[in-house]
């Protein structure tokens, strides 16, 4: 599009806006951006935010481009109007409403229940901030029909999010995703929004719906014996300012753990996240002060979790006695060799049971699944297809776990969406297991290595923000795609996975495969010698990222520092090869 027709399109699209009954205040700001500053308004109005992986997502601020009360308000009044077309047989229809502690949070929760209440639509609003995994809980609980949370995750401070979820408490995904996205853009002025300032239709819900979660987290509890010996167990945690400070504490209460620290300078729920510059457990900054807490402690295991508690970061001490932070993989193949091996254990294996983890994700967790002849899934990434996975083998087979690299986990069936609350007290519970078995998670960690190989992975991610960068994203994709590699850092590129095109290709034989999975933009590279390079856009972020899995045997425990230094001369060759 030309620059002259972005410009006219943009203020057409902010007069619309200025024409129209929003506040006094965000006029103001609207004309003050119209007048003084073309690149602010052509970045919040030079598109609509859409739905990706996490649902509506973007920095806060006035426009279509942007979150505020009438994005949030044009989203609700879509999906209200898509929800009364699939139920209209319904007498009531319900939703469920969660918010985490970001700035502004709580006003666009309750401006998204008022919504609801004007159309007709019954609704159940925790009091306070909650983690999104109750959400997802919630709406199976009480029979809903969808399901928002107000969160950016892990977004630095500026954003906030809207992700909404279906009947069976997991996120949207096809066809509904993009048959809401229609709906909301049907909807051409933010006059068309219904408001009910009375709330007529609200039902808050508070503690006593916490203690029927936890209830539910607690059945998932493999060795209650255990924890009893290894109760003392060190914890140190950290909400990072977030919605888990009051439920991952009770969470590991009800397990049975007793010593837990928490970080009391994180403690508080602020939106401002004033003692991290973003927080994101996957960043080791995020950590920082909890690792501090960990020294002074001893501690055997930090965990710190997002503000809306879904992913959780992870710290143990090494053999050196020094604290070294787990990646996503690492966490992972930990918690399903520790479900799938205690399944086992306590003959709770039938031969229909299943793991699921994304295609990005950590080839361990396959091996380990095959070990104990427990089927494995791949899915896209996103929690949301791990969900429908879940929902298409509900009563015909049964969910052991699962996960995804970038630090989300669940268990059981109960809840559909990645689960930093249960993973908390299922991980301080693998770590009581080994420390029974007389083990810190460190060794436990290298003793899977020794037995499946040891896998190591490393993500790089370049950001690129604003439209340029969304640009530049999508040229860099394109390149990769028309002209891809035929060899990586001296080995040949032998597949291809083309999941947007849905084809595997065979560089060797030229042959061609399909690719069961839904379109995504994303390409995956297997080279000759097992490296597993994938490349995709994220869903909610300015960002593009690079995932590298190589792989090596490890015969043995002493042989795990000069492995780990062989594989991190390949991951860094890759790199270079990649020119990222």
């Amino acid at each position: 599009m030309a620059d002259q027709e972005l410009l006219q399109l943009v203020h057409n699209k902010a007069k619309n806006w200025l024409e129209s009954n929003i506040d006094t205040e965000s006029k103001k700001i609207l004309e003050e951006m119209i007048q003084h500053n073309e690149n602010e308004l052509i970045e919040s109005f030079y598109k609509d935010l859409e739905f990706g992986t996490g649902g509506l997502r973007g920095i806060m601020g006035i426009g279509t481009n942007r979150m505020n009360i009438y994005t949030v308000g044009m989203a609700t009044q879509g999906l209200c109007n898509y929800l009364k077309g699939q139920f209209h047989g319904l007498n009531e229809i319900k939703v469920a409403i969660a918010h985490d502690s970001r700035n502004n949070s709580r006003l666009f929760a309750e401006k998204t229940a008022s919504v609801f209440s004007a159309n007709g639509i019954k609704v159940y609003l925790f009091e306070d901030l909650r983690p999104t995994p109750e959400l997802s809980f919630a709406i199976r609980h009480f029979g809903c029909q969808s399901g928002v949370v107000v969160t950016a995750s892990h977004n630095p401070k500026e954003y906030n999010g809207y992700k909404v979820y279906w009947e069976d408490g997991g996120q949207i995904i096809t066809p509904h995703d993009k048959n809401i996205i229609a709906e909301v853009q049907k909807i051409k002025n933010v006059d068309e929004i219904k408001f009910d300032n009375s709330l007529k239709l609200v039902q808050i819900i508070g503690e006593k719906f916490d203690n029927e979660y936890i209830n539910e987290l607690k059945k998932l509890s493999l060795n209650p014996d255990i924890i009893k010996k290894q109760k003392d167990l060190k914890i140190v945690y950290t909400p990072i300012h977030g919605t888990g400070v009051e439920l991952v504490p009770k969470a590991l209460k009800a397990y049975g753990f007793e010593n837990i620290y928490i970080v009391e300078e994180q403690k508080s729920p602020d939106g401002n996240f004033p003692t991290v510059k973003s927080p994101n457990p996957e960043e080791a900054a995020a950590l920082e002060l909890a690792i501090k807490k960990a020294k002074e402690t001893d501690a055997d295991i930090v965990m710190a979790t997002d503000p809306d508690a879904d992913r959780v970061g992870i710290a143990i001490k090494n053999n050196k006695n020094e604290y070294i932070l787990l990646n996503g993989n690492q966490a992972a193949a930990l918690l399903i060799n520790y479900l799938i091996t205690q399944w086992k254990e306590k003959g709770k294996l039938k031969g229909k049971e299943y793991i699921v983890k994304t295609i990005v994700t950590s080839e361990i967790l396959k091996d380990i699944a095959d070990k104990y002849k427990v089927e494995s899934y791949d899915v896209l990434t996103g929690f949301k297809y791990i969900a429908d996975i879940i929902k298409q083998n509900e009563g015909k087979k049964k969910f052991i776990g699962g996960g995804e690299e970038s630090y989300g986990y669940l268990a059981g069936e109960f809840v559909r969406d990645k689960d930093a609350v249960m993973s908390c007290a299922l991980l301080a519970e693998t770590a009581a297991f080994a420390k029974e078995q007389g083990k810190t998670l460190y060794e436990q960690l290298i003793d899977i290595y020794v037995e499946f190989g040891f896998y190591k992975e490393h993500l790089v991610s370049l950001v690129r923000k604003g439209k340029s960068g969304s640009e530049e994203i999508q040229a860099i994709m394109d390149n990769y795609r028309n002209t891809p590699p035929d060899s990586i850092n001296n080995s040949m590129v032998m597949l291809i996975h083309d999941f947007e095109k849905q084809k595997t290709f065979d560089q060797m034989s030229h042959l061609r495969y399909d690719i069961n999975l839904p379109k995504s933009n994303v390409l995956q590279f297997i080279l000759q010698d097992g490296t597993k390079i994938s490349v995709r856009p994220s869903g909610t972020e300015p960002k593009i990222k690079f995932y590298v899995g190589v792989k090596e045997n490890l015969e043995r425990r002493e042989d795990f520092e000069k492995i780990n230094q062989k594989l991190d001369k390949k991951i860094e060759g890759i790199i270079k090869s990649l020119g990222i």
